[in-house]
Protein backbone atom coordinates (compact mmCIF):
# COMPACT_ATOMS: atom_id res chain seq x y z
CA UNK A 1 0.00 0.00 0.00
CA UNK A 2 3.10 2.21 1.12
CA UNK A 3 4.71 1.82 -2.59
CA UNK A 4 1.13 2.52 -4.11
CA UNK A 5 1.19 6.00 -2.63
CA UNK A 6 4.82 6.30 -3.63
CA UNK A 7 3.73 5.99 -7.02
CA UNK A 8 1.12 8.56 -6.76
CA UNK A 9 2.73 10.94 -5.57
CA UNK A 10 5.71 10.59 -8.03
CA UNK A 11 3.00 10.55 -11.37
CA UNK A 12 1.40 14.04 -9.24
CA UNK A 13 4.83 15.91 -9.31
CA UNK A 14 5.62 14.71 -13.17
CA UNK A 15 2.56 16.29 -14.07
CA UNK A 16 2.49 19.30 -12.26
CA UNK A 17 6.02 19.74 -13.67
CA UNK A 18 5.07 19.02 -17.42
CA UNK A 19 2.20 21.18 -16.92
CA UNK A 20 4.50 24.14 -15.82
CA UNK A 21 6.61 23.19 -18.60
CA UNK A 22 4.52 23.13 -21.22
CA UNK A 23 2.71 26.43 -20.30
CA UNK A 24 4.50 28.59 -22.58
CA UNK A 25 2.77 26.84 -25.41
CA UNK A 26 -0.66 26.02 -24.83
CA UNK A 27 -0.65 29.70 -22.86
CA UNK A 28 -1.63 31.68 -26.78
CA UNK A 29 -4.83 29.31 -27.40
CA UNK A 30 -6.30 31.42 -24.20
CA UNK A 31 -5.00 34.85 -24.94
CA UNK A 32 -5.03 37.26 -27.64
CA UNK A 33 -2.54 39.50 -28.36
CA UNK A 34 -3.29 42.97 -29.93
CA UNK A 35 -2.00 44.84 -31.99
CA UNK A 36 -3.02 48.36 -33.99
CA UNK A 37 -0.37 49.25 -36.29
CA UNK A 38 -1.40 52.50 -38.58
CA UNK A 39 -0.41 52.64 -42.34
CA UNK A 40 3.15 53.93 -43.18
CA UNK A 41 2.50 57.59 -44.11
CA UNK A 42 -1.01 57.04 -41.79
CA UNK A 43 -1.44 61.20 -41.10
CA UNK A 44 -1.46 61.37 -45.06
CA UNK A 45 -3.91 58.58 -46.23
CA UNK A 46 -7.45 59.08 -44.50
CA UNK A 47 -8.66 55.52 -45.96
CA UNK A 48 -6.00 52.48 -46.29
CA UNK A 49 -8.99 51.18 -48.69
CA UNK A 50 -9.10 54.31 -50.75
CA UNK A 51 -6.55 56.27 -53.29
CA UNK A 52 -4.10 56.97 -50.83
CA UNK A 53 -0.75 59.76 -51.34
CA UNK A 54 2.49 60.64 -49.61
CA UNK A 55 4.15 63.56 -48.21
CA UNK A 56 5.25 63.66 -52.20
CA UNK A 57 1.40 63.58 -53.80
CA UNK A 58 2.85 60.13 -55.33
CA UNK A 59 0.10 57.66 -55.03
CA UNK A 60 0.81 54.32 -53.42
CA UNK A 61 0.46 51.20 -55.50
CA UNK A 62 -1.35 48.08 -54.45
CA UNK A 63 0.32 45.35 -55.83
CA UNK A 64 -1.23 42.65 -54.25
CA UNK A 65 -4.32 41.54 -51.92
CA UNK A 66 -6.13 38.27 -51.04
CA UNK A 67 -8.51 37.16 -48.00
CA UNK A 68 -7.72 34.61 -44.91
CA UNK A 69 -8.89 31.50 -45.08
CA UNK A 70 -8.83 29.19 -42.36
CA UNK A 71 -5.63 26.50 -41.60
CA UNK A 72 -5.36 23.11 -40.02
CA UNK A 73 -7.99 21.61 -38.21
CA UNK A 74 -9.31 24.45 -35.79
CA UNK A 75 -7.22 27.48 -36.82
CA UNK A 76 -9.00 30.01 -38.07
CA UNK A 77 -8.14 32.97 -39.59
CA UNK A 78 -9.65 35.86 -41.53
CA UNK A 79 -9.27 39.26 -42.42
CA UNK A 80 -7.08 41.33 -45.55
CA UNK A 81 -3.76 41.08 -46.23
CA UNK A 82 -2.41 43.58 -48.83
CA UNK A 83 1.12 44.46 -50.47
CA UNK A 84 1.46 47.49 -51.30
CA UNK A 85 4.67 49.85 -52.56
CA UNK A 86 5.22 53.00 -50.72
CA UNK A 87 6.17 56.07 -52.61
CA UNK A 88 9.81 55.79 -51.63
CA UNK A 89 9.63 52.28 -53.46
CA UNK A 90 9.63 49.79 -50.65
CA UNK A 91 7.15 47.76 -50.48
CA UNK A 92 4.90 46.40 -46.80
CA UNK A 93 2.64 43.54 -45.93
CA UNK A 94 -0.34 44.91 -44.30
CA UNK A 95 -3.20 42.97 -42.59
CA UNK A 96 -6.30 44.50 -41.93
CA UNK A 97 -9.59 43.22 -39.80
CA UNK A 98 -6.84 40.57 -38.87
CA UNK A 99 -7.49 37.68 -36.42
CA UNK A 100 -6.22 34.08 -36.29
CA UNK A 101 -6.28 32.21 -33.31
CA UNK A 102 -3.20 32.31 -31.24
CA UNK A 103 -0.53 29.67 -30.49
CA UNK A 104 3.43 29.65 -29.94
CA UNK A 105 5.86 31.20 -32.36
CA UNK A 106 3.36 32.05 -34.94
CA UNK A 107 5.21 33.54 -37.90
CA UNK A 108 4.37 35.74 -41.41
CA UNK A 109 5.99 34.11 -44.38
CA UNK A 110 4.95 34.54 -48.15
CA UNK A 111 4.93 31.17 -49.91
CA UNK A 112 4.97 29.83 -53.18
CA UNK A 113 1.67 27.70 -53.07
CA UNK A 114 -1.66 29.19 -53.71
CA UNK A 115 -3.46 27.54 -50.61
CA UNK A 116 -1.00 25.84 -48.57
CA UNK A 117 -3.56 23.99 -46.03
CA UNK A 118 -0.49 21.93 -44.96
CA UNK A 119 2.85 22.70 -43.91
CA UNK A 120 4.15 20.34 -46.50
CA UNK A 121 2.64 22.32 -49.07
CA UNK A 122 3.79 25.92 -48.38
CA UNK A 123 6.64 24.72 -51.32
CA UNK A 124 8.74 27.77 -51.78
CA UNK A 125 8.73 30.44 -48.94
CA UNK A 126 10.13 33.42 -47.14
CA UNK A 127 9.70 33.91 -43.25
CA UNK A 128 9.00 37.60 -42.82
CA UNK A 129 9.01 37.60 -38.93
CA UNK A 130 7.23 36.79 -36.03
CA UNK A 131 3.47 37.33 -36.04
CA UNK A 132 3.31 40.92 -33.75
CA UNK A 133 0.03 40.28 -32.67
CA UNK A 134 -2.95 37.37 -33.54
CA UNK A 135 -5.52 40.39 -33.83
CA UNK A 136 -5.46 43.95 -35.24
CA UNK A 137 -4.00 45.91 -38.46
CA UNK A 138 0.13 45.26 -38.78
CA UNK A 139 2.47 45.99 -41.03
CA UNK A 140 5.23 44.09 -42.26
CA UNK A 141 8.08 45.27 -44.54
CA UNK A 142 9.07 43.10 -47.66
CA UNK A 143 12.89 43.26 -48.24
CA UNK A 144 13.71 44.97 -51.52
CA UNK A 145 15.62 42.07 -53.09
CA UNK A 146 12.50 40.00 -52.65
CA UNK A 147 10.69 39.20 -56.41
CA UNK A 148 6.83 39.26 -55.55
CA UNK A 149 6.00 37.17 -58.50
CA UNK A 150 7.50 34.11 -56.80
CA UNK A 151 5.14 33.94 -54.37
CA UNK A 152 1.07 33.68 -54.73
CA UNK A 153 0.10 33.25 -50.73
CA UNK A 154 0.78 34.98 -47.00
CA UNK A 155 1.02 32.18 -44.55
CA UNK A 156 0.41 32.30 -40.91
CA UNK A 157 2.80 29.50 -39.46
CA UNK A 158 3.33 28.00 -35.92
CA UNK A 159 7.12 27.18 -36.16
CA UNK A 160 7.28 24.34 -33.45
CA UNK A 161 4.17 22.34 -34.51
CA UNK A 162 4.62 22.98 -37.85
CA UNK A 163 1.10 24.07 -38.02
CA UNK A 164 -0.49 26.14 -41.14
CA UNK A 165 -2.83 28.60 -39.07
CA UNK A 166 -4.46 30.63 -42.00
CA UNK A 167 -3.79 32.34 -45.54
CA UNK A 168 -4.36 34.53 -48.30
CA UNK A 169 -4.01 33.94 -51.57
CA UNK A 170 -2.29 36.90 -53.55
CA UNK A 171 -4.14 38.23 -56.70
CA UNK A 172 -3.10 40.61 -58.36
Amino acid sequence: MNRIKQNRRWVAVVGVVLVVLAFPLWRPLFVDDVVDESFPMAAQASDVEAVMESTTGEPLLTLRVGSFVDGQGFYQAEGTATIYQLADGSRVLRFENFRTTNGPQLHVYLASNDAPEHAGELGRYLDLGALKGNVGDQNYVIPAEVDLSQFNSVVIYCVPFERVFGYATLTV
